[in-house]
């Protein structure tokens, strides 16, 4: 995944695109804490049942 400055900055964007393809997620899914970015990735790892590397690519391929 690209690094978290990048990730924050387009922050917005990504997770509304996000939303859009995982119609089940909700801005709760998404609470982005600096230096806690782990927890959200768990948190959508347990809600799309998708491996860790697999959402990271998702959210790689977005940004």
């Amino acid at each position: 995944m690209k690094n978290s400055a990048e990730l924050k900055r387009n922050w917005f964007e990504t997770k509304e695109k996000l939303k859009i393809k995982f119609v089940k997620l909700t801005d709760n899914d998404f609470i982005f804490v600096e230096g806690r970015q782990t927890e959200m990735m768990d948190r959508l790892q347990r809600k799309l049942g998708l491996p860790k590397e697999e959402i990271q690519k998702i959210i790689s391929d977005i940004i």
